[in-house]
């Protein structure tokens, strides 16, 4: 076995023999305490370099006759199924994330939160539960974070103690580490999903009606600027991923995000990712800096993760200049609420720009906003679907192009409701006209 000192079959059959008999494990010995005793005498033998290199799978199904092995010298009764939960436990420690790797495995696990070493809570189907998993101790939790921020060169540590990353399947992770987080290190990990969600897979999920997909098919097939707004895990950037879907192949496409997470399909997509600084704090590359940059890439669509601080108005000033079809997300609780915190973040990059100045920019940079939500049922709707009509004096016009009316719950608990719309012309009629698409808006509207 290259994973270890000794082979085993260099153990001979006197050594075997010579082997006191096991005793049975009595109640006293706590199975933590069992489990940390036999990890030391394994973590004695193990090559280090070795175990880098094996896959999982071949690391466990070599573990599971060491174990057996050890247990033997140190008269513990282990059964066939507890070895084998002991080298999975082993497996995932050395060349995975620890007691959270069964739960980044878990399909119907769309969120992570580890709230110190003995508190993890899961999102299972938009319901938060607290999960069984548990860490040895802070300095175990403490390591697995350092792994996983690691992974894209990264480093979080009392004197850098906040740091965002993405695990290797795209997962999004948040680390906070004491003296911040007072009961240990906390991490946030919003979950890659295998499953790349289109239109059709939304609508089955209840997210929104046939019609409203058709609406948000056609406004990205038309290139409008769009954003995208919703609370913290609302599920903004499944739709943008939805959106994205409907751009055409022959587009170059340029992502900006802080922490990588969309999945463009797309044969021409350039992904840029935001830098943190050095241990000096220097060399810190933000997404303002990364837009400016990519205006002069020649891109047909911008597209960038989250709009949070002054590239605001770098990226409105990209909707201006002749790359529609650009799309954004933003935290907000509504489609009025988003127009006003875009407004905020544009401030912060230009302080004296009258308000006035700055909203007609919006008017003129925005086609639509969309609204989505996680509801208390779990599930995330499109709530809003707004159209960004114009300036009034000081204020910018909207229309609801399709808005959701709560109606009550089925007797699952699952909310029932309906969309309604004004079914009013929209302002970029003339796109849509251009595209030869209006008539298929003005039937989409008619059959919400």
């Amino acid at each position: 076995m290259k994973a270890f000192g000794r082979r085993l079959e260099e153990v001979t059959t006197a050594e075997i023999v010579v082997q006191p008999r096991p005793a049975p494990v009595t109640p006293e010995v706590t199975d933590m305490g069992l489990r940390l005793r036999l990890r030391a005498k394994i973590m004695e033998q193990l090559d280090s370099g070795a175990v880098a290199e094996m896959p999982p799978e071949i690391l466990r199904a070599e573990l599971e006759p060491v174990i057996h092995q050890i247990a033997g010298q140190e008269r513990v009764q282990l059964s066939a199924r507890d070895q084998a939960q002991l080298a999975q436990e082993l497996t995932d420690d050395m060349v995975g994330f620890g007691p959270l790797e069964p739960l980044l495995r878990d399909d119907t696990i769309s969120d992570i939160m580890v709230n110190g070493p003995d508190t993890v809570f899961i999102e299972v189907r938009g319901k938060l539960q607290k999960s069984n998993v548990r860490f040895r101790d802070w300095d175990h939790a403490a390591m697995v974070a350092q792994k996983m921020v690691a992974t894209i060169g990264r480093r979080v540590d009392e004197s850098s103690p906040l740091c965002d990353a993405r695990l290797p399947d795209g997962s999004r992770v948040n680390v906070i580490f004491p003296p911040l987080a007072l009961d240990g290190p906390t991490i946030s990990i919003r979950k890659f999903t295998k499953k790349k969600l289109d239109f059709a897979s939304m609508v089955a999920n209840g997210s929104m009606n046939p019609a409203v997909a058709r609406l948000l098919e056609i406004a990205s097939r038309c290139r409008l600027n769009i954003l995208v707004s919703g609370g913290t895990g609302s599920g903004k950037t499944t739709l943008l991923n939805a959106l994205s879907r409907m751009i055409g192949h022959d587009e170059r496409v340029i992502t900006i995000e802080d922490a990588a997470e969309l999945q463009l399909q797309q044969p021409h997509v350039v992904r840029l990712e935001t830098r943190t600084a050095n241990l000096e704090g220097r060399g810190e590359i933000n997404q303002r800096e990364l837009l400016r940059n990519a205006l002069r890439m020649r891109p047909d669509r911008i597209i960038v993760g989250e709009v949070r601080g002054a590239e605001a108005y770098d990226m409105l000033q990209a909707m201006n200049t002749g790359h529609d079809g650009s799309i954004s997300t933003v935290h907000a609780n509504t489609t009025r609420d988003a127009l006003a915190r875009v407004e905020n973040m544009v401030q912060m990059a230009t302080v004296n720009l009258p308000a006035r100045a700055i909203r007609a920019q919006i008017a003129s940079a925005v086609h639509l906003i969309i609204q989505i939500e996680r509801m208390r049922d779990g599930v995330r709707r499109i709530s809003q679907v707004s159209d960004i009509c114009g300036m009034e004096g000081e204020v910018i016009t909207m229309n609801d192009v399709a808005a959701f009316e709560f109606e009550g719950e089925s007797s699952s608990g699952t909310i029932v409701g309906k969309y309604h719309t004004a079914g009013a012309r929209p302002s970029f009629a003339t796109r849509l006209a251009y595209f030869g698409l209006e008539n298929a808006w003005m039937d989409a509207l008619q059959s919400i």
